[in-house]
Parts: structure tokens; sequence; C-alpha cells
């Protein structure tokens, strides 16, 4: 395997690839403008916005959790109607909604011994922004 990187102005290109039988197989190209990377600089502000960003980007990421978010982007719903659409069991499903609640993704509310939960504002404008990535 060979990997380099070059540099030129604010262009970062990194290339990574496997030569096998003779042929270079290409495994990864990555392209950034490192101008428009400005997230990462020594501010308290943008540290604590990066941290954020990756927690939330860690819960998502997680594919229980998304599909949860996938059954409540249709509307709200018990734990026990969501049992039907995903093949978890009702304590995890309550722990995986736990967490999204945590970070304010979902909220919930006690009706007689049913709770419901349903997207916030943040986990709708969420869950729509993951499902525009192709």
């Amino acid at each position: 395997m060979r990997s380099w990187a070059v540099q030129h102005s604010t262009t970062f290109i990194f290339f990574n690839y496997i030569t096998y039988n003779g042929q270079k197989n290409y495994s990864f190209v990555l392209y950034m403008n490192m101008g428009s990377y400005n997230c990462c600089t020594p501010s308290e502000d943008k540290s604590k916005q990066v941290i954020e960003i990756s927690a939330l980007l860690k819960m998502v990421a997680e594919e229980s959790r998304l599909k949860l978010l996938c059954v409540l982007r249709d509307g709200e719903h018990c734990v026990c109607e969501i049992m039907k659409h995903v093949k978890l069991s009702q304590s995890l499903i309550s722990h995986h909604l736990k967490s999204l609640k945590d970070i304010n993704l979902v909220i919930n509310e006690k009706r007689g011994v049913y709770v419901y939960y349903r997207l916030t504002e943040k986990g709708k404008e969420i869950i729509d922004l993951l499902f525009q990535i192709k």
C-alpha cells in the first residue's frame, strides 16, 4: 500500500492505493478545500461546538437509534408501536429513546400507562439532513 499527500495553497489531496497483480487499485481519495475548514481554530466556542457535533454524530451513527428516528419521522409512537417496526426488545428501544431524549432529538408524553415519543424540531431537522445524504 502506498500513500501520499499534496497540499497547495488551500487545497489538500490525500491518495491511498494498493497495487495488486501489477495494477493500482485506489482505495481512498480525499479532496478538501482547507480554506473552508475554520472550525478547528483554537476557539473555546468552536471547540465546544465540535464536541457537541461529535456527540450527536456518534448518537445517530448507531443503526438502532437511526431506525428509531426513522419510525418517529412518520409521527409519534409508543414503544409498543415502535416494536412492530424494528426488531428490538422493549427495554432496548426505551434505552435508545432515553439517549435520544437526552440530546434533545425526541420528547415524550405520558398518557395513561403508555409513553408516546415524537421528534423535536431539532430531531426533525437532523433526520431530514441525514436522509439528504446519498
